[in-house]
């Protein structure tokens, strides 16, 4: 079995945003030699997030909208009694859950039709990571 770690950095323009990861991931899968397997993606900071849905800017407004519905920004958070402004990117972050993981048919993400991989930020405007870890033969 082959085991092939690399990193993505992320410094997002807004403090919320979804990044189309999918082209990088598959150059990460072609430098692993790996064809058979699984590949996990995962955000390395407890304000951000894997996301595997449709590449559509509607539906990710949709996302949006909904984390902002379910876990609103607020002053209210005892998390800010910390001196932190974040309380609900952390909530945002649980909803969406912090990794993926993609099986790999082939030497391809196996991946549906419409499906792409988003990291998904909450917290952004700072350098951060995500892991790609490839296993397989």
């Amino acid at each position: 079995m082959k085991i092939h770690t690399e990193y993505l950095w992320m410094n997002t323009h807004r403090r919320k945003e979804l990044v189309h990861v999918t082209e990088q991931l598959q150059e990460i899968l072609g430098r692993s030699g790996v064809t058979e397997g699984f590949m996990l993606v995962s955000a390395m900071h407890i304000t951000s997030g894997v996301i595997v849905n449709d590449n559509e800017p509607g539906l990710h407004q949709d996302i949006m909208d909904w984390l902002e519905d379910l876990a609103p920004e607020r002053p209210e958070y005892r998390h800010h009694m910390t001196g932190e402004d974040n309380g609900d990117a952390h909530l945002k972050r649980i909803l969406v859950h912090h990794q993926a993981i993609i099986p790999i048919t082939q030497g391809r993400l196996d991946l549906g039709p419409w499906e792409r991989v988003f990291y998904a930020e909450f917290d952004g405007q700072r350098r951060k990571r995500v892991v790609v870890k490839v296993m397989g033969d």
